[in-house]
Parts: C-alpha cells; sequence; structure tokens
C-alpha cells in the first residue's frame, strides 16, 4: 500500500556545492522547455525545466536571438534603407525609433525640419505611446487573470491603429517620418475621427480601472510587492514610469522637451510606494496624459504648409 511520507529533510538530494543532486539517466527526472514566449511580451525567451514530479530542480533561461544584430545590419545600408529596420526592434512601439533615426540624420547633416512636420512627428509618437500602453494594461490584466480588461484595451488599441493607417497605410509599422520631415499631413476629417475615438476610448479606460484597479485579487498580487527602492533609479538606470512610481521625475518630453512637447501643456504622472501596483497606476494615468496630449496637437498643429526640407534624393 503507497504512503507519504512528509519527512522532506533530504528532499531534493544535494550535491557537495549545493546544488540539487539530478541525474537524468534515472528516469526520475524530467527535462522539458517552456517557451520560447512571444517577442512581444520578454524577448524570445525559452526556460529549460528539469522537474521531479511537480516540482523544480532546475532552471535556465535561454534569451535566443530574435531581434538581435540591428546595428550590424543598418552599418551595410543607406539612411532610407535603414527605416523599416530600426521601426522592428521594438513592435509595440515602433515610431520612436524612427524618429530617432530621423533627428540623428537631421542633426548630422544641418537639416532644418518644417514647423508643419514637427506637429506632425509629435502627433505620431502621442498616438504610438497611446497605442503601447493600451497594450501594457490590457497585457498586466490578463496575466493577473483578467482577461476581459485586454478584451477591452485591444479593441481601444484599434482605434488608434485605424488611424495610423489612415495617416501612413500601416497599422504596426509606419515608416511615416524621413529625414527632413515627413509623408504628409493629416487627411481631411481626420481631427474628427481622432476625437470620436478618444471619446469612446475614455469609458473603456473608466471601465479598466473599476474592474482591474478596484479588484481585491489585483491588489493582492500587486501592493507591496516588486519594490524598488528609490536609491536604485540612477545606480540601475531606472526610467520612465518605473521611475516616476518611486516619486523621481524622468520623462524626456519634459526634462529634455524635443519636437513640440515644450509647447503643450502637461504634467508627468508621479507616484510614492514603488510597487507593481503604483508602476500600473502611473501608466494608467500616462494613458490619460496622452489622450489629453493628442487633444492638445491636433488643436494646434498646421492643417497646411511645408512639412518636408528641400534634401536630396539619397538613392542617388
Amino acid at each position: 500500500m503507497f504512503t507519504f511520507d512528509e519527512d522532506r529533510s533530504k528532499f531534493p538530494e544535494k550535491n557537495p556545492d549545493g546544488t540539487n543532486k539530478i541525474d537524468l539517466e534515472s528516469g526520475r527526472f524530467t527535462q522539458i522547455w517552456q517557451g520560447p514566449v512571444h517577442p512581444g511580451m520578454t524577448g524570445n525567451m525559452a526556460v529549460e525545466l528539469i522537474v521531479q514530479g511537480d516540482e523544480i530542480m532546475s532552471c535556465k533561461t535561454h534569451v535566443g536571438y530574435l531581434h538581435r544584430g540591428f546595428e550590424k545590419l543598418m552599418e551595410r545600408r543607406r539612411f532610407i534603407q535603414c527605416l523599416p529596420i530600426c521601426v522592428r526592434i521594438c513592435v509595440p512601439e515602433p515610431d520612436f525609433n524612427e524618429y530617432c533615426l530621423c533627428s540623428t540624420v537631421e542633426e548630422l547633416s544641418g537639416i532644418e525640419v518644417p514647423d508643419a512636420a514637427l506637429w506632425m512627428r509629435t502627433l505620431l509618437l502621442e498616438m504610438a505611446r497611446l497605442q503601447s500602453y493600451l497594450v501594457w494594461l490590457g497585457g498586466i490584466g490578463g496575466a493577473l487573470g483578467m482577461g476581459v480588461v485586454g478584451q477591452w484595451t485591444t479593441y481601444a488599441r484599434d482605434l488608434i491603429l485605424d488611424r495610423f493607417e489612415e495617416i501612413t497605410g500601416g497599422r504596426i509599422y509606419h515608416m511615416h517620418m524621413m529625414p527632413g520631415g515627413v509623408r504628409s499631413l493629416t487627411p481631411e476629417g481626420f481631427e474628427k475621427r481622432m476625437t470620436e475615438n478618444l471619446d469612446e476610448i475614455m469609458p473603456i479606460l473608466e471601465d479598466t480601472r473599476t474592474t482591474m484597479f478596484q479588484n481585491s485579487v489585483f491588489k493582492t498580487r500587486t501592493v507591496g510587492v516588486g519594490y524598488i527602492d528609490p536609491n536604485m533609479v540612477n545606480q540601475y538606470g531606472i526610467t520612465g514610469p518605473n521611475a516616476r512610481a518611486a516619486g523621481i521625475l524622468r520623462d524626456v518630453r519634459v526634462e529634455y522637451p524635443y519636437l513640440k512637447y515644450g509647447e503643450l501643456d502637461f504634467e508627468p504622472s508621479l507616484g510614492k510606494d514603488s510597487d507593481i501596483y503604483t508602476r500600473a497606476w502611473v501608466r494608467y494615468q500616462d494613458t490619460l496624459t496622452s489622450i489629453d496630449l493628442i487633444r492638445q496637437i491636433i488643436a494646434k498643429m498646421p492643417k497646411k504648409g511645408p512639412f518636408m526640407a528641400d534634401v536630396p534624393n539619397v538613392l542617388h
């Protein structure tokens, strides 16, 4: 008759160096792979596990090589040919990479970008930030058991991708910025459609607030968990919402205003508890800020005017 011995003082068996004693040839252990996970979450990471029953005896991470070697690829190409490469460095928020590439070329070449193009770039970047935050909110909601939040935010994000497609022809990768400016300004009626989309997203975010941030399970799994000491922010180069959740302002739009952010009225959200809940709440507040910034941009940006500097054909 089977009996269960609750004495676990000798389990698992240890090697002299303190590591778990594992013998795959004994048949008592199983080697399995978890992943690789989708690269949109943590990168192309897989976990090599050795288990005994339902207990993990060994765990090794393998980060893989997807999304690597971009610099080497770009070394062999002209600037214009690098745009389709640089946007793929960050799939959820690619527009910032194309802006960094274009602004670097412009600074090196002394190209002066027209005012309308600066406003257009600001609009594109804030739209990119908004849809990226919507992905993030849905991601943490789904990870903590609230899949409905992910469904809501996915729909809201699709509304923003509709507007990206209207401007650029693409939903994820846009390459709308070029060294010297942008490919075009907003089409006729865009401001009205964008405003309607933002109005539709607002109640979705309110539902997200009440469903997720007031949920006892969400609070139990996030409040006081994953604390980051504010003293670590500078030491480890922590930026953005993770730094601001610790009460330290880190926002390049404010600290080093670029494009037209210096002409917009906003204050980055700050927290103080520096745990998972606070970092999520800061991102939620940032989402609302992005919506307000988009409203300001479409109200201030010119509807006509030059949007591309007089630059030579870089392919010649």
